[in-house]
């Protein structure tokens, strides 16, 4: 069986969960979240740089999951309750 390494987690189909929102002052932001990290999302001024961005964010959250041997979850799976 191969290792499941940082490329592995990054190229799997996650479950987007793309909206928009205000900031506190009235601005608007584009933000993604992923279904299966329940903490993670990640916001920028526009859905274009918020697609381009949140790869980055995840790379340094799974790299740091590995890390501490933290369990990754599987694509799919619902997340569980903090």
């Amino acid at each position: 069986m191969t290792e499941k390494d940082v490329d592995y987690y990054l190229n799997l189909d996650w479950t987007l969960i793309e909206g928009t929102d205000l900031d506190f002052n009235g601005n608007p932001y584009h933000y993604i979240e992923i279904k299966e990290f329940p903490s993670f999302v990640f916001c920028a001024k526009t859905r274009e740089k918020a697609l381009e961005g949140y790869k980055r964010q995840l790379r340094l959250t799974i790299m740091i999951m590995l890390e501490d041997g933290d369990r990754i979850p599987e694509v799919g799976e619902e997340p569980e309750e903090i």
